[in-house]
């Protein structure tokens, strides 16, 4: 059952329907948040699509599988189609791509996969939510918002800052998802899609997500937004200081920079690459006090100047790693 492509493993399995019964997974990356895993997965087990669906949680933590052991203990207590698999390498982008194809060799009539983090809550119709959507639009691909939830309640003011607003207010097609933290992604897109799904280049800077939405779109893909398939995400103190956001902010910038490279590389993509960092860079005083006045957040206002900033360090090869320690992130 192991796919070719990935060094994972089976941790355990649950099943309560039969496999080609299976219409849709919910894969489940974790990382060291037992705790929160389960919270996450008590809101994913009550959700109701219509049909049968499966989890499947991927521990990427091979040596302490607290992650793991906490799923196998849940899934053992509950009537449920589910997985563990160990996905052995090291990063974000190795634990999407495990998931994504043990999803595909185990359940073969499946129609799409969902997403969810560790460290998010799922509202009680998030994944119907997503599934009508999709069916509405005929989008191959549909996100919803991943609402912060911040342990600091001092800090809720924060929730206007641009690193932790939704991208899209509105339900239908939108012109790309920039996040895999919730998100639909339907079988054609699986199947049309070269493995590994997400460039294990981006697993400790971000951004793997962003950059397999852009291969999807070259291919004609669609998105759309369903903004009642909400997730809170529980934002720990740390990424509310000021430090964590501009580190944030810089990396954003870096990454955005990176994709253009690769959408158009050699000397001429990258000239003008460079030529519209400067251009933001130029503009990010005017846009900043713009951004200051709309959101009434004083550190908002210095966001465009990161994110200009973090573009041209990009150029010299600095690029904020921030899931390299995740005790930092």
């Amino acid at each position: 059952m192991t796919p070719p492509d990935q060094d994972v493993t089976v941790f355990c399995q649950t099943a309560v329907d039969a496999a080609d019964s299976i219409e849709f997974v919910v894969t489940l990356p974790t990382f060291r948040r037992p705790e929160h895993l389960l919270k996450t997965l008590k809101t994913v087990i009550s959700q109701d699509p219509g049909c049968p669906f499966a989890i499947v949680v991927m521990e990427n933590d091979a040596n302490g599988l607290e992650g793991a052991e906490a799923a196998k203990t849940f899934f053992a207590d509950h009537r449920i189609n589910a997985l563990v698999v160990i996905a052995h390498q090291r990063g974000n982008c190795h634990a999407y791509n495990a998931g994504w194809s043990m999803a595909l060799a185990t359940y073969p009539n499946l129609r799409a996969i969902a997403v969810i983090d560790d460290d998010e809550i799922a509202a009680p119709d998030w994944l119907d939510s997503l599934v009508s959507v999709q069916a509405q639009t005929r989008a191959d691909l549909v996100g919803g918002p991943q609402l912060p939830d911040f342990e600091n309640r001092a800090r809720n003011d924060r929730k206007r800052h641009p690193v932790f607003m939704p991208h899209y207010d509105t339900t239908g097609p939108v012109p790309i998802l920039y996040s895999s933290g919730n998100v639909l992604i339907t079988r054609p897109v699986l199947d049309a899609m070269p493995r590994p799904f997400l460039d294990p280049l981006f697993n400790f800077i971000g951004g793997g997500d962003s950059d397999f939405y852009r291969r999807c779109r070259e291919k004609d893909f669609t998105f759309a937004w369903a903004a009642e398939a909400w997730v809170a995400e529980t934002i720990p103190a740390r990424r509310t200081e000021m430090s964590w956001i501009r580190a944030r902010s810089l990396r954003n910038g870096a990454i955005s920079a990176l994709l253009e490279h690769r959408a158009a590389p050699g000397l001429a993509g990258r000239a003008r690459t460079v030529a519209k960092s400067l251009a933001l860079l130029a503009v990010s005083p005017f846009r900043g006090v713009s951004l200051w006045r709309s959101s009434k957040l004083p550190s908002a206002g210095l966001y465009h100047f990161y994110v200009a900033w973090g573009r041209l360090m990009m150029e010299f090869g600095f690029v904020n790693e921030q899931y390299r320690n995740p005790e930092k992130n």
